[in-house]
């Protein structure tokens, strides 16, 4: 562990003395284990925010090797809908998660994946969709997205790079999440793109307010510099709506200059479904390309 940065404690440990003026006050010092009881997955309850109203859970995957590296700083990837990442406990379907844990021990043990650090961020219920999406719609509301992304680079990654021994480099930072989360992504991942430089966007709804983010990915695309690497997927008995915006997603892309195999990968999922368990198949594909490790990066030569 880095000397300048707390240790991460268990549930029911002395409370660290910190200074005035830090971030300590937006959760709890004390970690406790998910339901799997797994050493490597720890959850910090209650982070909350100024930005805005309802604290919400953070669990953070440590990968294989990570107590026997304590000068190592690793990548990081943060991840939406935290409560179905790695718990069947707290899931949206009991039983059912995206098996982050598992898959990123596996390619991480197999070289093909850098070992990285995996933030899962949990949603807060009724206010998911207001937070998840970047515009009101006049039907259904929402249009938050601009305060969870101060949530996100203002609060979570300094809190976060406080405990654990993440890199703040953008190259080395990653953002991601289905559905609404893919959304958000897509939305924060470009307007943050100094900071974010990795994006999964898995089954995006790109539907939100009558396609709009399609109009502001090419106003916005015009202001980046630098263009984060971004998986994006749709499987296709998600419905034909999903997967065809999905593909239009994609060909903007490719128009504002992201390159097939370079910049973008999109895949269309034969058989995937809007759901955890489809989403869990990807999780692998998905972190060997933003994250290649050397058996990956070797393959590609």
């Amino acid at each position: 562990m880095n000397p300048a940065s707390p240790m991460p404690r268990r549930a029911g440990a002395q409370p660290v003395c910190v200074a005035a003026g830090s971030l300590d006050w937006h959760a709890s010092e004390e970690w406790e284990l998910t339901s799997t009881g797994h050493p490597r997955l720890h959850r910090h309850r209650g982070f909350r925010s100024a930005f805005l109203p309802d604290a919400r859970d953070i669990t953070v995957y440590l990968p294989p090797g990570y107590d026997d590296h304590p000068d190592r700083l690793y990548p990081v990837l943060y991840l939406h809908d935290g409560q179905n990442l790695f718990d069947p406990a707290t899931s949206f379907v009991t039983g059912r998660t995206w098996q982050v844990r598992e898959a990123a021990d596996a390619a991480i043990d197999a070289g093909e994946v850098k070992p990285l650090v995996i933030v899962g961020i949990a949603n807060t219920g009724e206010r998911r969709l207001a937070e998840y999406t970047p515009v009101a719609d006049w039907r259904m509301g929402g249009g938050e997205a601009d305060s969870y992304g101060m949530l996100l680079t203002r609060e979570l990654m300094p809190w976060i790079a406080a405990r654990y021994r993440v890199s703040r480099a953008r190259e080395q930072t990653g953002m991601g999440g289905s559905s609404l989360g893919g959304l958000v992504t897509l939305y924060l991942g470009l307007q943050h793109a100094d900071v974010f430089g990795k994006l999964a966007i898995l089954s995006p709804s790109v539907w939100w307010s009558r396609r709009n983010i399609l109009s502001w990915v090419h106003q916005r695309a015009e202001q980046i510099t630098e263009r984060p690497h971004i998986w994006l997927d749709a499987g296709d008995h998600e419905g034909r709506m999903t997967l065809r915006d999905a593909e239009s997603l994609a060909r903007r892309l490719r128009g504002e200059g992201w390159r097939d195999g370079e910049e973008l990968h999109f895949e269309r999922v034969y058989g995937g479904t809007h759901d955890e368990a489809s989403w869990a198949h990807r999780v692998r594909p998905m972190l060997r390309f933003l994250f290649p490790g050397e058996h990956t990066s070797e393959a590609k030569r």
